[in-house]
């Protein structure tokens, strides 16, 4: 018996939303992963870009547990020596909650090409409310 391979044009693409009020954001953003990635799928081959588009609406809904909206930060750095800018996790998601949703989901691909394109599939809305009913999403419960 041998180990199936899928091939880039055997791939068949899904939509799915996943709705992140009321939520732990790495919940959401773990369950997200997976489905870009491909993981859920019988066919799921590791080198092989084969995972689905997933919309994430209410981002901003998303709670954090404990501490972290006063404890966790965010950092970036402008490439100016001595700019390395801070922003704490209670402003991020009361100024851009689909920032912190998009850190979270990145932060659990891979780093590589695969990880970049999958980042791609990913689409982010503030509210209930997205432009892609024309695909059928799939609604996924978390």
């Amino acid at each position: 018996m041998s180990t199936y391979l899928a091939k880039k044009s055997e791939i068949e693409r899904s939509w799915y939303v996943l709705d992140a009020a009321g939520k732990p954001l790495g919940r959401v953003a773990a369950q997200a992963a997976v489905l870009l990635r491909g993981k859920h799928k019988a066919t799921f081959t590791p080198n092989v870009d084969c995972g689905d588009h997933v919309i994430i609406i209410n981002c901003k809904d998303a709670v954090l547990t404990g501490n972290k909206l006063t404890q966790k930060k965010w950092q970036r750095h402008t490439g100016y020596i001595g700019h390395l800018k801070e922003t704490r996790y209670d402003t991020l998601m009361a100024t851009k909650p689909t920032k912190a949703m998009e850190l979270a989901v990145k932060g659990m691909l891979p780093k590589n090409t695969l990880g970049r394109a999958a980042l791609l599939r990913l689409r982010l809305f503030e509210g209930a409310e997205h432009n892609h009913q024309a695909q059928k999403p799939q609604t996924v419960e978390a």
